[in-house]
């Protein structure tokens, strides 16, 4: 009897083991160059782009957990200056750090690097400094990105960022401003894919201009249901952000597009505005994604 018991013993916390570890991926990072790229388990997942020639960095791809494709679009032909995954602003002091034209304004790396390598997470940290020709920089940014595998299901960006004004700033009313994603077509509402925010309201017409904490864009894929969600942290200056939203495939929360009182967003020199934002790239739709309870885990971190 003991022995079958101890037998039964090993065979319980052996299966325990097993499932745990199927649920914690490894995730690691290796940096090639201008460029980070990040695999979960034997799977490559996305790469953080920092190269001379870009207007700022950004990831490409987003590859989802069950077609491997990426759920973001890179400079498709109707706009190509969306790259993917990216943070940038336009109408900065008169520099514009989001459109085409690098001499207009970019986002330079000074500083990306990986802190944490290996293990149920990678972290990489960047420095970043706003800078165009023949202007004194406005801006420099210190960002954390953590990335991490939840489950086989789920895989997750944190773009925790930290803005410190160099001078007085005046951001003019613009649609182009901050964290934002371009949504691979193919799973666009225009290709019949599903916008949806926390309130249940779905598509450009009844997404656009409404705060919202999250919004969640998928659609099927001859593997499956799939898609990404952006979330705002509550803690975030203009929590929650209204967004702007395309059916062809973009969403970006934009506090810049509705300031207060409808003028422009005056930014002191030494001020520091945090904000944070979580992307979940997953299976399934926003319910069976849990994309509502995971906002709920989110907001209290």
């Amino acid at each position: 009897m003991y022995i079958r018991n101890r037998f039964l013993f090993i065979i319980v916390l052996w299966v325990g083991v097993c499932g745990l570890s199927a649920q914690q991926k490894t995730v690691s990072a290796t940096k090639t160059g201008n460029r980070i790229d990040v695999t979960i388990g034997n799977t490559f997942f996305t790469s953080y782009h920092f190269q001379d020639n870009e207007k700022y960095p950004f990831f490409y791809p987003v590859n989802a957990p069950l077609s491997g494709n990426s759920v973001t679009s890179l400079r498709n032909g109707e706009y190509p200056h969306h790259s993917s995954l990216f943070f940038g602003c336009d109408r900065v002091n008169g520099g514009n750090y989001w459109q085409e034209g690098l001499e207009r304004g970019r986002i330079i790396s000074i500083g990306a690097r990986i802190t944490e390598g290996k293990g149920e997470r990678v972290v990489i940290e960047d420095e970043c400094i706003w800078k165009r020709p023949d202007a004194p920089s406005p801006i420099i940014d210190r960002r954390k990105i953590t990335i991490s595998a939840p489950s086989d299901n789920l895989f997750a960006i944190d773009f925790d960022v930290e803005m410190e004004m160099l001078m007085d700033v005046t951001i003019q009313k613009t649609n182009h401003s901050l964290f934002s994603a371009r949504i691979d077509p193919a799973l666009s509402v225009k290709q019949g894919g599903v916008m949806i925010n926390s309130g249940g309201k779905e598509g450009e017409k009844a997404t656009f201009g409404e705060a919202s904490p999250w919004i969640d864009c998928y659609g099927a894929r001859k593997t499956g249901v799939e898609g990404i969600a952006i979330m705002q942290h509550p803690s975030n200056k203009w929590f929650p952000s209204p967004w702007f939203t395309r059916d062809y495939g973009f969403i970006s929360p934009t506090p810049m597009f509705w300031p207060e009182d409808d003028k422009a967003t005056q930014l002191k020199k030494g001020e520091i505005i945090r904000l944070r934002y979580r992307v979940l790239v997953h299976a399934g739709d926003v319910k069976e994604a849990g994309i509502a309870g995971e906002f709920e885990k989110y907001k209290n971190e």
